[in-house]
């Protein structure tokens, strides 16, 4: 009677500590994730200076938007955490997408090799960020999933896991691209 009581005891212990480390695992991918998107959001960071000395030369009256171009910037390499990150750079988004907006009404602008090529490495960090912000948010769904789902909630309740933000639009992003585009011709 004494070896089942133990048995029983060791089987809860081994499936505690299961679920404990399935949860370490989990935590360990979703931070894994994000330090991809670091990586595409330090060489975004980088490239964001050129883009905007490159168009001061042609908008000299759009310095307010060139000015919160880098200020989102700024703030955005400023961040520290995760959650921060997340905002900041939702900010940066929205930033960048007004300046591609505006960058429309400067046909010699557009035609720039300089810029071109600017514009073109942009896309393809932004390509790149849409990707690992894909596996970001699978790994951060995965990991929610099993800090909220039965059984891991009662371990990740006493262990202090938490859900955690997914990397998403922004509020203002979503709202403009809710918007329907204008054409005009």
């Amino acid at each position: 009677m004494v070896f089942i009581v133990i048995g029983v005891i060791l089987l809860i212990v081994i499936w505690v500590i299961s679920l404990y480390n399935g949860l370490v695992r989990l935590r360990n991918r979703r931070q894994n994730a994000f330090a991809d998107i670091d990586v595409q959001l330090r060489q975004r960071h980088d490239l964001v200076p050129q883009l905007v000395e490159t168009v001061k030369g042609y908008a000299t009256h759009e310095r307010e938007l060139l000015l919160k171009v880098t200020e989102a910037r700024t703030a955005a390499m400023a961040a520290t955490t995760i959650d921060d990150k997340i905002k900041a750079e939702q900010q940066l988004s929205a930033a960048l997408a007004g300046l591609k907006v505006q960058v429309e009404a400067y046909p010699d602008l557009k035609a720039n090799q300089n810029f071109l090529q600017l514009q073109e490495e942009l896309s393809d960090i932004e390509n790149k960020l849409a990707a690992a912000r894909r596996f970001f948010n699978a790994a951060t769904t995965e990991y929610n999933n099993a800090v909220e789902s039965f059984p891991g909630n009662m371990i990740a309740r006493n262990f202090g896991f938490k859900r955690e933000i997914m990397f998403d639009l922004g509020t203002d992003t979503r709202k403009n691209m809710e918007e329907p585009p204008k054409i005009q011709f």
